[in-house]
């Protein structure tokens, strides 16, 4: 998943969603649209975003897109990256234990010195593809996203089993006792 954010307030200094895209594990597009801001745009942030107010002129009302999404994660893992920025303007929670953040993982992080990495450099280093030059794509960013997933998958999910796994075996461990 990968969203696009406007201003809005003085400056445009608070995001507001202005289009969400969803991916699935092969990298098709199934959900793409652009969102009506409850409140007025001050900055499109085009240059970033590539939202224009044509854009968001027919665009769908934030609530029934809110129940979309959260219909459409529900019980699945969900790609994406720095995703507390998608979360925080869709106005949803997701389990962690379902959340595989590439800016988070932490072989990525290890790319660059242990601080999240742009979705752009990860992009450079893990896929030889040149992203986010000039104006953003929330559905190409949510496919190199997935992309980044799908190739360490394996790997990836082992550490995010293996937490659960020490914990089961520790909580099932009788205690000793011996009789003397």
């Amino acid at each position: 998943m990968d969203c696009e954010m406007v201003g809005v307030g003085e400056g445009g200094r608070s995001s507001v969603l202005a289009r969400v895209s969803l991916v699935n594990r092969n990298g098709q597009c199934v959900y793409d649209k652009f969102v009506k801001s409850r409140e007025e745009v001050t900055d499109y942030r085009t240059f970033v975003s590539g939202v224009r107010p044509s854009d968001l002129e027919n665009a769908d009302n934030f609530e029934d897109v809110q129940q979309e999404i959260a219909d459409l994660i529900k019980g699945r893992i969900l790609v994406g990256h720095a995703i507390w920025n998608d979360m925080k303007v869709l106005f949803l929670d997701h389990p962690k234990k379902h959340i595989r953040d590439t800016a988070k993982y932490r072989p990525f992080r290890e790319l660059c010195g242990g601080r999240s990495p742009a979705l752009r450099i990860l992009c450079q280093k893990k896929l030889g593809l040149q992203v986010q030059k000039g104006e953003h794509s929330s559905v190409t960013d949510a496919q190199a996203t997935m992309r980044l997933y799908t190739m360490h998958k394996k790997q990836w999910e082992k550490t995010v089993a293996a937490p659960r796994l020490k914990k089961k075996s520790i909580t099932n461990i009788k205690p000793l006792t011996i009789n003397g």
